[in-house]
């Protein structure tokens, strides 16, 4: 990286301290984490830039598959294109004959099944945010000892006070302003889409109920 351009960056860029907090870092939490937990924490970041989830479109889509179960029966809705994958285990169970509580029930298992693994992605950010400081602090202790090694030779001394120094301070820019935001903004999308999708149970428990209705209103009017 040429710094040339920008020279009051220069004193402030330091490969050894670089690779001490930041392998230091990974190689923590990769020790210390699940490899499925540390691949949908790096996966989670794709969600950072989107919208907040929103049910509406979903109960939209659950208003329309209602009418056509009215019509033709829940027989019918196994031709519907159903993108979101909540809605179509409720209507595929729905259409297995099982019945409005067993549809609430696999829903919120699948509901609380989605925030378990949002809430795992983001405990790896946080963890990296408790394990950056430390790698900065035992940077600091390498450059501590590389001065009290090269007192004999000042033209050293400055290099290695200068690990000492950008270690900890690398340890909390990491730490404060990369892992702790990630974390935080992972968790409050992860809560704000468990509440949305939570409106989506009774809409879908009710779908599951309407085969039984239009049959009992079809012998009566026989």
């Amino acid at each position: 990286m040429d710094l040339s351009a920008f020279p009051g960056l220069a004193p402030f860029l330091d490969p050894l301290a670089l690779g001490i907090v930041g392998g230091g870092t990974a190689l923590a939490v990769v020790l210390r984490t699940p490899l499925g937990d540390l691949a949908r924490s790096v996966s989670a970041l794709r969600v950072l830039g989107r919208k907040r989830f929103d049910a509406d479109p979903l109960l939209s889509q659950i208003t329309a598959l209602t009418r056509i179960a009215r019509r033709h029966g829940l027989i019918a809705l196994d031709r519907s294109v159903i993108a979101d994958a909540d809605i179509a285990a409720a209507v595929e169970a729905a259409v297995d004959g099982a019945s409005p509580a067993d549809v609430a029930v696999l829903l919120q298992h699948r509901r609380m099944s989605r925030y378990e693994r949002h809430r795992a992605a983001a405990d790896v950010w946080t963890g990296m945010a408790e394990v950056a400081p430390a790698m900065g602090m035992i940077g600091t202790l390498i450059g501590l000892v590389g001065m009290f090694v090269a007192m004999k030779d000042p033209a050293t001394i400055g290099s290695a006070m200068a690990v000492a120094l950008l270690t900890t301070l690398y340890g909390a820019i990491l730490a404060s302003l990369v892992a702790l935001p990630v974390a935080s903004r992972l968790k409050r999308q992860s809560r704000h889409e468990a509440q949305e999708r939570a409106r989506l149970e009774l809409p879908l428990a009710a779908l599951a109920s309407v085969e039984p209705a239009a049959r009992g209103l079809r012998e009566v009017a026989a």
